[in-house]
């Protein structure tokens, strides 16, 4: 397995729409290893291939807390099929926007669908961290942000922000050759 670099803001990959995986395969399955490894050494509770620079309908999550086994969750082809009326609210954070968190409100629970590491079809009912993560992964698959749940000037703040700092890396790094 292999620590992938995380594609962070204001990268505009991050907004791309991510093609279906057509069939499960060996290069798949180790992104999927891959993928996974970068998200415990994060750390982090979820991610999506876009993130790493692949876009493709593929999210790694476990959200099981430190001190329990972990339990992966791999969902290829992930499709939210339904959501409850009810809102619930997270403070959520992003490994594409480190050190950065923001209240989102989001449907309190979801199902699912999916195909899991061996390629078969699944199905998840999920509520609570598991529902909050679920969405924010299939977000990315479709470029969205949790920043794009918070009001335009919020949003706004922290892509100014990121991108400066983006520039002073690129200034730094140039004047260090």
């Amino acid at each position: 397995m292999a620590k992938l670099d995380i594609v962070t803001l204001p990268d505009p990959v991050l907004r791309k729409l991510s093609d279906p995986v057509e069939g499960m395969s060996e290069p798949i399955q180790k992104l999927l290893d891959d993928m996974l490894e970068t998200m415990y050494e994060a750390p982090g509770i979820g991610l999506a291939a876009i993130q790493v620079g692949v876009p493709k309908r593929i999210i790694t999550i476990d959200v099981s807390r430190e001190e329990d086994k972990r339990e992966p969750l791999f969902l290829v082809n992930p499709q939210i099929v339904w959501r409850s009326d009810d809102p619930n609210v997270h403070e959520e954070g992003c490994l594409s926007i480190p050190e950065y968190f923001a209240d989102v409100e989001r449907p309190a629970r979801v199902k699912v669908t999916y195909r899991d590491y061996d390629g078969k079809e699944q199905e998840l009912e999920a509520d609570g961290l598991l529902a909050t993560c679920i969405q924010h992964e299939v977000d990315h698959l479709n470029g969205v942000l949790f920043i794009d749940y918070l009001s335009k000037l919020k949003r706004d703040m922290v892509i100014r922000r990121f991108t400066k700092a983006a520039r002073e890396k690129e200034r730094s790094a140039s004047s260090a050759m």
